[in-house]
Formats: C-alpha cells, sequence, structure tokens
C-alpha cells in the first residue's frame, strides 16, 4: 500500500497517524518514516484498511484495539543493558 492510501485509509477511519500510532503500540515516528519510502508494511496496510472500512460501514474498530493485549515494540537498537545479540555478557578471563 502506498503511503498516500495507507494516510487515506486513515482519514476514513478518523484518525490521525498519531492517533493510529497509540492504537497499534508504535512509535509514530515510526510510521512517519515510511513516508520516504512511499509504502506502508503489508501488515500495518491491512490494520488501515480493516479501520477504514469498518468505519466507512459504521462499526467500531477503537474498542477491538483497545481491548487487545498489544505490549509496546521497543525500537531498533534498543538493546537491554549488558545484553549484545541476546545473550548476557561476561568478564573475559585473559591473561595479561
Amino acid at each position: 500500500m502506498t503511503y498516500e492510501e495507507f494516510q487515506r485509509q486513515l482519514g476514513k477511519a478518523g484518525v490521525t497517524m498519531r492517533m493510529f500510532a497509540e492504537l497499534v503500540k508504535m512509535n509514530h515516528v515510526s510510521l512517519s518514516n515510511y513516508s520516504k519510502k512511499g509504502t506502508v508494511p503489508t501488515h500495518i496496510a491491512i490494520i488501515a484498511a480493516l479501520m477504514g472500512e469498518m468505519a466507512e460501514h459504521g462499526l467500531d474498530y477503537r474498542n477491538v484495539l483497545e481491548n487487545l493485549d498489544i505490549s509496546r515494540k521497543r525500537p531498533r537498537g534498543a538493546a537491554r543493558k549488558g545484553k549484545f545479540g541476546g545473550d548476557k555478557q561476561s568478564d573475559l578471563d585473559l591473561p595479561l
């Protein structure tokens, strides 16, 4: 889906980019970064299209999304302290 079509679907749903980001527990900056690429990932496109269609037919999508137990995704590169590649770092006992 093109970024423009994504924005159109959000408009049909009556939400802003920031509101959409909050509903799907994403950072709104991550969403607006897709404008540079010109397209949005398929999973985000599907959500936006369904929201637009549901709103157009008078169905409430907000209640559904707000009741999902979605954990906020950590930004790429936000590694936990003491971790590298998911494994704990340990001290090396190298002779000096």
